[in-house]
């Protein structure tokens, strides 16, 4: 039986379970209860883990270097759901601590599993729309990574921080705007659509846009904000019409 097909209440007492093991666990520096939520089958039980666990690292200043110590034994673990919770755990406690984990993201980059990449790509996207310093100068450092995926998992890791500041990520896709990989290429081109539909943002992308010199690329992603404008219509702040007139009008 998963989480959501028990009761309200049943949930609520099943949480106080999970939170008061994982901390029996941390105050004994101990992991078998965290070891068992991490793998289980259920996404909410494992979610809920790692947000226990991230709570309880903001909340006790004397267990943080006890939480930390445990992901990092637990990302060697061969279950892939293990080390997946753990970078979902390490993305919770970036959004304020993020020099702490950083290093730890930097060996979850190169896992062998996709879902514990797809993991980092999640964690980074949340840490960097609250915390967006650290998390693009991390970004920075592997946009030339010799491995194509690496470059793609960073670059979609500064999309949520660009669909508020799209300023602040526009430099760094700037400088990858002559990529010869196609998986990486169409992820630029996805991040420049997914950053250009909320307030002011249109202006700031296409007014960028306009002095890269790759116009291949910018021609494509100008297709792409467009057909974003449609996808999105009921959150876009332009209409299509109006995204269109002010492309045609800036190029």
């Amino acid at each position: 039986m998963g989480y959501y097909d028990l009761s309200k209440a049943e949930r609520v007492q099943l949480y106080n379970t999970l939170e008061e093991n994982i901390l029996i666990n941390i105050t004994e520096e101990k992991f078998d209860y965290i070891l068992l939520y991490a793998a289980d089958r259920d996404t909410y039980i494992r979610k809920n883990t790692y947000l226990i666990l991230g709570r309880l690292y903001d909340a006790n200043p004397s267990f943080q270097s006890r939480i930390i110590q445990i992901i990092g034994q637990l990302l060697k673990n061969e279950n892939e759901k293990i080390r997946q919770t753990m970078v979902n755990c390490l993305g919770e406690i970036g959004k304020k601590d993020a020099e702490k984990v950083l290093e730890m993201f930097e060996i979850a980059l190169f896992d062998k599993h996709h879902s514990v990449r797809n993991a980092v790509i999640g964690s980074l996207k949340k840490m960097g729309e609250v915390n967006p310093i650290p998390i693009l100068n991390f970004a920075k450092k592997y946009l030339h990574h010799p491995e194509a995926e690496i470059r793609r998992e960073v670059i979609h890791g500064i999309e949520l921080r660009g669909r508020t500041h799209p300023e602040e990520v526009l430099p760094l896709l700037k400088e990858v705007q002559f990529e010869k990989v196609k998986r990486v290429r169409n992820m630029v081109i996805h991040v420049l659509g997914q950053i250009s539909y909320k307030n002011d943002c249109l202006e700031k992308v296409v007014q960028s846009l306009r002095e890269w010199e790759n116009k291949e690329l910018v021609d494509e992603a100008l297709v792409e904000i467009l057909d974003v404008h449609i996808r999105y219509k009921d959150f876009s702040v332009k209409t299509y019409a109006e995204a269109k007139q002010y492309i045609e009008k800036s190029f």
